[in-house]
């Protein structure tokens, strides 16, 4: 089940080590409004493929055509991919350290999960917001905004991804550690 969880930031707390989360609901119309009063997108959609184990990008784009589509329209975004990440993918831990590294993007970081679920975690002002997205959710992170995001240590989703360039995943690290002082997926 999808999950919000908003904290401090801690930046103000003599105690930084354990933070206590202000809210907490797995009630999407309420993770809905909440995230939307901060800029952020967030929508359910039906999950209707049942991926094949061998399911490869072009088969999942094609059985989400119509929504990645609209999206894309909508957006503006120019390319769209999927990602699958697999507990025995052989690049897990090294995508997963990348990921968890608060950091930024010069577009917007679009994202359905089709199968699985993902932790986005949104560094907004003196807020930290904890986005358990599962399959049927899309979630959009405007451009700029501080974030990181765990697959967990046995990652097992899929996502589908759009993009307003060519190259795909690019970020800006911050160089902030918030990320280790916030629970992870696991």
């Amino acid at each position: 089940m999808s999950r919000l969880s908003i904290f401090p930031d801690g930046s103000t707390s003599m105690d930084q080590s354990s933070p206590t989360p202000l809210l907490v609901t797995e009630t999407p119309a309420e993770i809905q409004a909440e995230l939307a009063r901060r800029g952020i997108g967030f929508e359910q959609w039906p999950a209707l493929q049942e991926l094949p184990l061998a399911a490869d990008q072009s088969w999942i784009l094609k059985a989400y055509a119509n929504e990645i589509d609209r999206v894309k329209r909508d957006g503006g975004y120019a390319t769209v991919d999927a990602i699958r990440m697999t507990p025995d993918h052989p690049e897990r831990v090294a995508l997963r350290s990348k990921f968890l590294a608060e950091h930024t993007h010069a577009e917007d970081e679009v994202r359905f999960f089709v199968e699985g679920r993902g932790l986005f975690c949104l560094h907004l002002g003196a807020e930290v917001l904890l986005t358990l997205c599962e399959r049927g959710d899309l979630i959009r992170v405007p451009a700029g905004t501080k974030h990181w995001f765990d697959m967990g240590g046995q990652p097992a989703f899929c996502a589908v991804r759009w993009f307003n360039n060519a190259v795909g995943w690019v970020a800006t690290f911050t160089g902030n550690t918030i990320s280790e002082r916030f629970p992870t997926l696991d």
